[in-house]
């Protein structure tokens, strides 16, 4: 009897589990600028398809890297209107966890004010 109830809370944790393992495994981009930025998390706003996402950081995030990849920078160096590439992944919860960020080049953007006001 008790063998039978240690196996089925494995299929049953398995079961609940399995899911998030196959989203664990899946990486995103989302390219955009930043509208909001501190130590907990970063929020971007996509002015082509009028979206904003908010990404979790980890405390000592450091991953914020030149558009070539090639150069580091720190996070008080990520302002607010840069245009930016955000790596994603959406393991815990479904909740969007930045893996790193790009900081890019605003030449292929629009001038003038790119971000809605209700966005600030």
């Amino acid at each position: 009897m008790r063998l039978f109830r240690v196996l089925l809370t494995l299929v049953f944790f398995s079961a609940v589990a399995a899911p998030q393992l196959a989203l664990a495994g899946k990486t995103n981009n989302f390219y955009g600028e930043v509208v909001h930025v501190s130590t907990e998390n970063v929020k971007v706003y996509d002015p082509k398809a009028k979206q904003t996402l908010s990404f979790v950081l980890t405390p000592k995030f450091d991953q914020l890297f030149s558009a070539d990849g090639k150069t580091t920078y720190q996070m008080k160096q990520l302002k607010h209107g840069q245009y930016v590439r955000v790596v994603y992944d959406q393991k815990l919860l479904g909740v969007r966890h930045a893996d790193k960020i790009y900081i890019l080049n605003n030449a292929n953007m629009k001038t003038g004010k790119q971000i809605p006001s209700h966005i600030h």
